[in-house]
């Protein structure tokens, strides 16, 4: 259930990030109330998941699932570039989510 919470507030953390775009400096109030709600629900579910996982492993997932995603999000939504070494940093990064997952 821990892994769980810890995959949720990976998708809060996305949320959040990619809101922090759509508030244009916090002028805009319903995208600012949703980026905030999602920045409370991505550390409630991290402090849930971190009763029974360790810190450094979920703090590391954590980020990890909130750069991925925000990245690709970047792409699709924002037209970021989508370079080979660009998108080879995102695998690695996927690798090292991976090899934590499995050395917990």
């Amino acid at each position: 259930m821990s892994w769980f919470l810890l995959f949720l507030a990976g998708l809060f953390e996305i949320g959040w990030a990619i809101g922090l775009k759509y508030t244009e400096g916090f002028s805009k109030p319903l995208p600012t109330i949703l980026t905030i709600a999602a920045m409370v629900a991505s550390i409630a579910l991290l402090g849930m998941a971190l009763r029974t996982l360790p810190l450094g492993t979920a703090y590391a997932i954590w980020t990890g699932i909130g750069t991925v995603g925000t990245v690709i999000l970047g792409i699709v939504l924002f037209a970021e570039p989508a370079t080979a070494l660009r998108l080879g940093c995102i695998g690695l990064i996927v690798a090292g989510i991976a090899g934590l997952k499995l050395t917990a």
